[in-house]
């Protein structure tokens, strides 16, 4: 039987043993994990749906899931938040495939709610360019972009997410670089 620990002791302890405390029932264990590792999934999530309060549901469903599957939890993989990045990656596939069943025309530009002004800077005009292009590229695509350049991860560790070979990971990665640039480049001129 697993015992209450403070929480310093708990906070030292690894993601394999708090997964061995959460599988266990402990709260306090899976409180540190959602610490520790809780806010990937909402990022990864918010990139890829570009809405809060969707990206915010498929976090709790990432970390439920967790909670839910701790017993089976095994420490030889890539890790626990590479694990969580995998199931809210694969939570916001299946939205975004599922927006594209709700209709079979193409997805209306999404309005930028905020004010333009003379005095916006051109870095937060760019940023807003490859956000919005972003947006326009197929679910795989874009959760290869977000995975890589912006969770920052290793293109094995993202192509393990997505479940490809690393080759054909990168050729997405490239196929999808190619398109944001085209489209940013459409958007300049257009």
């Amino acid at each position: 039987m697993l015992t209450a620990q403070p929480g310093a002791a708990l906070e030292a302890e690894s993601d394999d043993a708090l997964m061995r405390r959460v599988a266990a029932r402990d709260g306090e264990a899976f409180r540190v994990l959602v610490g520790r590792c809780g806010e990937r999934p909402y990022r990864v999530a918010w990139r890829m749906l570009g809405d809060a309060t969707e990206a915010q549901d498929v976090a709790q469903e990432a970390l439920l899931r967790l909670w839910q599957n701790a017993e089976r939890w095994r420490g030889d993989g890539p890790g626990l938040s590479a694990w969580l990045i995998r199931v809210a990656t694969n939570l916001c596939l299946d939205r975004l495939r599922s927006r594209a069943r709700l209709s079979d025309e193409a997805a209306p530009e999404r309005a930028d709610n905020a004010p333009l002004a003379d005095a916006l800077i051109a870095g937060d005009q760019e940023r807003a360019a490859v956000i919005a292009a972003l947006d326009t590229l197929p679910e795989r695509q874009r959760a290869a972009m977000v995975l890589t350049y912006y969770e920052e991860l290793p293109n094995a560790e993202a192509a393990q997410i997505l479940e490809m070979n690393i080759k054909a990971f990168e050729s997405l990665l490239l196929r999808a670089g190619r398109a944001l640039k085209e489209l940013l480049l459409e958007s300049h001129h257009g």
